[in-house]
C-alpha cells in the first residue's frame, strides 16, 4: 500500500489525483510545513525525503518487496505509472 505525505498543494493534489483514478489504495498524511507543528524537518520526515519537502510517497511493496521512498512529484507520476 501507498502511503502519501503531502499537503492540498497543486503538486500534492495531483499525486493524490493519479492515485484516486488509478484506482491505487493509499493511505493520505497531512506534513504541516510552517509554524509550531511544522514536521518536514523532522528527523523521520528527512529519513524520506532528505530535501525536506513535499510531497513523498512510501511504497510498502517496493523493489525486493521493502519498503521504498518516492519524492519530488514528477518522479512520483513515472514511478507509480510505471509500477
Amino acid at each position: 500500500e501507498i502511503q502519501l505525505y503531502s499537503l492540498a498543494t497543486p503538486n500534492g493534489v495531483k499525486i493524490a489525483l493519479f492515485l484516486e483514478e488509478a484506482g491505487v489504495p493509499y493511505d493520505a498524511h497531512t506534513v504541516p510545513i510552517s509554524g509550531p507543528g511544522a514536521l518536514q524537518f523532522t528527523e523521520w520526515f528527512k529519513e524520506i525525503n532528505p530535501n525536506s519537502k513535499i510531497p513523498v510517497i512510501v511504497d510498502q511493496k517496493g523493489p525486493d518487496g521493502k519498503p521504498f521512498a518516492v519524492f519530488e512529484s514528477g518522479a512520483i507520476l513515472i514511478y507509480l505509472a510505471e509500477k
